[in-house]
């Protein structure tokens, strides 16, 4: 939720084959094992897709969306962190209730549990935590420091008439001005003298490639609006502009999940889509976020291959999974996802 869902993966995926590992392999395994095995792989890939649709630092989509909200509404109010939240949260612990029951289902019998209780012990679960030892200063303080800025996004703006600390600045705030990891620079680790949390070295080692992403997704929506082929890919879209709205999101969500599994990346699908169902929504008299809601998210909807987004990929290089098992899974969930998004909109994105 409150990081991007790929760094998310990439941190969660040792914990989950670090619990496998203690499972046999080979051809002692069982087939509840191999099952149990396959489900945890999954279930890290899918849930932190789902938990970075909650808020909009979970993923890149959101990121964009926001921007392109801004960019061509410049005059309407900008969608805040809390504001995605209340709607965004709700639609993503039902994708994940759905998520666990098609993992049951699935790939976990009704006996597992006793088969499994041998390598999951709570003994050895929690001698494995003794071991890690007590939180560190330095832990302690990007806790600390995350936990505040989490509290600063959730404040800025309440509701309408539960006004935040942003109204202390007039309106001139948004989430990017909340500068806590300043802070990385200033705090002492208390391992070294002299070092901090964070410095420069450890600072370039992160992803800035994506935020040149991002950029190129806002030029990419600028080009396609003005060489004109917005308009075109709108007239190939018009059938949309003569359904009622309740099937026209689910369309829309389903329409931008295809794109993303088989044509290109969730971020440029984005791009792409989203312009065009601003003009869609013009045509149809609608609220212009009551589509690209709708196409933000089914780009999200990335469940079906692992070369889909980039979370996939991590589970998919660890070799517990093939990608029948992500068909399996993926198929049925893309289609609670846009039932649940066909549910939402007109009531909690209304």
């Amino acid at each position: 939720m409150w990081m991007h869902n790929v760094a998310a993966a990439v941190l969660m995926m040792p914990v989950a084959t670090g619990i496998i590992q203690r499972l046999p392999t080979g051809p002692a395994q069982s087939d509840v094992e191999n099952k149990f095995c396959r489900a945890v792989i999954l279930g890290v890939i899918y849930s932190t897709a789902i938990g970075g649709m909650s808020t909009l630092t979970g993923t890149g989509v959101n990121l964009i969306l926001v921007g392109m909200w801004k960019k061509y509404f410049p005059h309407e109010e900008p969608i805040s962190f809390n504001q995605w939240f209340f709607f965004g949260f709700p639609f993503a612990f039902l994708l994940f209730v759905a998520l666990w029951g098609i993992l049951c289902l699935l790939y976990c019998s009704k006996g597992s549990g006793r088969a499994l209780s041998a390598y999951l012990d709570k003994s050895h679960l929690k001698r494995e935590l003794e071991l890690l030892g007590p939180m560190a200063f330095a832990e302690k303080m990007v806790l600390a420091v995350f936990s505040i800025l989490i509290v600063l996004w959730m404040t800025k703006s309440i509701t309408d008439d539960i006004p935040g600390w942003g109204v202390l600045f007039n309106g001139r705030v948004g989430d990017g001005t909340v500068m806590m990891a300043t802070l990385l620079f200033i705090i002492p680790n208390k391992k070294e003298k002299g070092e901090k949390l964070m410095d420069w070295n450890k600072c370039k080692k992160l992803p800035w490639s994506l935020i040149l992403l991002l950029g190129a997704g806002f030029a990419i929506a600028e080009g396609v609006e003005s060489s004109g082929l917005a308009n075109i890919l709108s007239e190939t879209l018009d059938f949309l502009e003569r359904a009622p709205y309740l099937a026209v999101a689910p369309a829309v969500c389903l329409i931008s999940s295809i794109i993303t599994e088989f044509i290109t990346s969730n971020n440029a699908t984005t791009t792409l889509v989203v312009p065009l169902l601003i003009q869609i929504a013009k045509s149809m008299h609608l609220h212009p976020l009551l589509l690209m809601v709708p196409g933000a998210i089914g780009a999200q909807f990335a469940f079906l291959l692992p070369t889909a987004t980039p979370s996939n990929v991590v589970g998919f290089t660890t070799g517990h999974i093939e990608m029948i098992d992500m068909i399996k899974i993926g198929l049925p969930l893309k289609i609670a996802g846009i039932a649940a998004l066909t549910l939402l909109m007109p009531t909690l994105g209304d």
